[in-house]
């Protein structure tokens, strides 16, 4: 098991719980490949629908959304996902342009933006979400 570091934070031992939703199987892999071999444990889905049915409150310490899904897009995902948890940590992936200055409530009342932009190097990557875990 490997430590997490950002900004030379370093935090504790994981593993931790990932949730994946992107309908493009070939991002889900290098992900899943990437993310498993620093440590983390990653449930991922093709179909969003079928990622919120299976949510579960408390279980994942980050969620990463693909903006553009069918049936269910990223953001109407991280709607119905913040009835259900309102604590876990929630990341957009895009290809494309992030959309002006996109802002959600945090279950705190305040504003956080949350973007990885692909493609993305592995190790880049690794370091966002270790900041993103760190922080909040």
């Amino acid at each position: 098991m490997k430590s997490l570091q950002s900004n030379g934070n370093k935090i504790k031992e994981h593993p931790y719980r990932i949730l994946l939703v992107d309908d493009e199987p070939d991002v889900v892999v290098g992900f899943e490949i990437c993310l498993e071999d620093h440590g983390f444990i990653v449930d991922s889905f093709n179909d969003p629908v079928l990622a919120l049915s299976s949510f579960k409150q408390g279980l994942y310490s980050l969620a990463l959304f693909d903006i553009k899904m069918p049936k269910l897009n990223g953001f109407e995902l991280y709607r119905e996902i913040r009835k259900i948890d309102d604590k876990v940590k929630i990341c957009f992936l895009t290809a494309g342009g992030v959309p002006g200055k996109v802002r959600f409530d945090t279950p705190r009342g305040g504003y956080q933006d949350r973007f990885i932009r692909l493609p993305i190097e592995n190790e880049v990557l690794i370091q966002q979400i270790g900041k993103i875990i760190i922080r909040s």
